[in-house]
């Protein structure tokens, strides 16, 4: 079974930063995708970052220049690195995994999430 296990959420002040990570077990496809998202209860889920098994990232403008996404394939693990959080970045946070159809990345798998808090 694919899984996808995030951690790194916390609370924290306004204009600190935190780095979440998603550790991927079970996934074997050679090529994919990885995906980091946000949610707040009652809003839909916003996409905030990608990047694929080339190493092509992509950053949603709500959040470039604050956020990055990176991953570290020998540990199989994705990092979404958030700096100069401010309280409307509060939300829960998940990863997910895909594969690439049709140059998108069509996600298939789904982490829990954690949660972040700004005040």
């Amino acid at each position: 079974d694919v899984q996808l296990v995030e951690s790194g959420g916390d609370s924290v002040q306004a204009g600190e930063s935190l780095r979440l990570s998603c550790v991927v077990s079970g996934y074997r496809y050679s090529t994919y995708c990885m995906g980091w998202f946000r949610q707040v209860p009652g809003n839909e889920r916003e996409p905030l970052a990608s990047i694929d098994s080339d190493g092509r990232t992509s950053v949603a403008d709500s959040v470039k220049g604050r956020f990055t996404i990176s991953q570290d394939n020998a540990k199989a693990t994705v990092y979404l690195q958030m700096d100069d959080l401010q309280p409307e970045d509060t939300a829960i946070y998940s990863c997910a995994a895909g594969v690439i159809l049709d140059s998108r990345c069509r996600f298939a798998y789904w982490g829990q999430g954690t949660q972040v808090t700004v005040s």
